[in-house]
């Protein structure tokens, strides 16, 4: 399987390694030349800086990786020439053109994974397990919480040149940490309304934090904080249930459940030696998986539509839009 790899930021070079780790030598990578990281890694791989000769190459796979605000000027071609895609979350940075990717796998015919990598996290899985089972009894209330300072994101570079941080990128908390609407419609349902308060800070032109509130089509209501200041890193879901609480730790991977009958917590650790990387990696699996045709992606292009749709409504409560400015 030949896979193309467009954009070699962070995240495509994790992307690379982790193809690296699985056995797969037939990659290509695509680059435009302006990210800010050593290229020496790229040395065993031939590398094109033209769009249409990458695509010429006739790639069976796309890793879609390059910054946000401009994932679909590659996922819309690659998929009309019948490409499988990984397409890193958000899709984009609005719902413009989202019918046209829709368009162009329906006429390419190829399969698309929605890169939400916490889908493949052990514990949370082990949440939405949980849930299923009824260990809380009628699920009432979620909480999910993110914080990390963006500066310490990438340590190479001015962090005001990441795209997590330009407006013509796509930056911004809500789209560039919005991985916990994704989970929560994941483990509880689908969400019916989100509304929610945008702030600044950092003298950023792009917002810093968000306070949201969702209401679930099941009655559950949830929230979501997010920002760009906090340290250290935390992150953090706390369920609230008729017969019991739940706990689970983003950053160490804990989770703890207390049902209302016990005196004492449960607690399910990550498993033993867990980092970060495995999610990426049991995604590119699962999306090698996906592209050969023996199973179903984990979450889909209407998953990541959902996710852009939640985040618009927000925007427009907060009365976000693409002209607005930090004050």
């Amino acid at each position: 399987m030949k896979i193309l790899i467009a954009g070699l930021g962070s995240i495509g070079r994790r992307h690379l390694r982790n193809l690296a780790a699985l056995g797969q030598r037939d990659v290509l990578l695509y680059r435009t030349g302006k990210g800010t990281l050593r290229s020496d890694e790229f040395d065993a791989y031939e590398t094109v800086t033209d769009w249409r000769e990458a695509i010429a190459r006739r790639p069976d796979a796309v890793v879609v990786s390059n910054p946000t605000s401009l994932h679909l000027d590659v996922a819309i071609p690659a998929a009309e020439a019948g490409c499988h895609l990984l397409l890193e979350k958000p899709i984009s940075d609005s719902m413009e053109r989202v019918d046209d990717l829709r368009r162009a796998i329906r006429q390419g015919g190829g399969r698309l994974l929605m890169g939400f990598q916490f889908r493949h996290h052990p514990t949370l899985r082990k949440v939405k397990d949980l849930v299923e089972m009824g260990e809380l009894g009628q699920v009432l209330s979620a909480r999910a919480y993110w914080g990390e300072y963006v500066a310490d994101w990438h340590p190479w570079e001015d962090f005001r040149v990441s795209y997590a941080v330009r407006r013509d990128l796509g930056g911004g908390v809500l789209l560039t940490l919005c991985h916990p609407f994704d989970y929560l419609r994941w483990i509880f349902g689908e969400v019916a309304s989100a509304r929610g308060l945008v702030g600044y800070g950092l003298d950023l032109e792009v917002e810093a934090f968000a306070e949201t509130s969702l209401q679930l089509e099941s009655g559950l209501l949830a929230s979501v904080h997010l920002n760009y200041l906090q340290r250290p890193a935390t992150h953090h879901l706390e369920v609230v249930g008729e017969k019991g609480h739940l706990r689970w730790n983003g950053m160490t991977g804990d989770l703890e459940i207390r049902v209302a009958s016990q005196d004492e917590w449960q607690r399910h650790p990550a498993p033993a030696g867990f980092e970060r990387n495995e999610m990426f990696l049991a995604e590119m699996r699962h999306f090698l998986e996906v592209a050969a045709g023996s199973v179903s992606p984990i979450c889909s292009l209407e998953d990541g539509v959902r996710v852009q749709e939640l985040v618009e409504q927000i925007r427009t409560s907060a009365h976000l839009d693409d002209h607005a400015v930090a004050p």
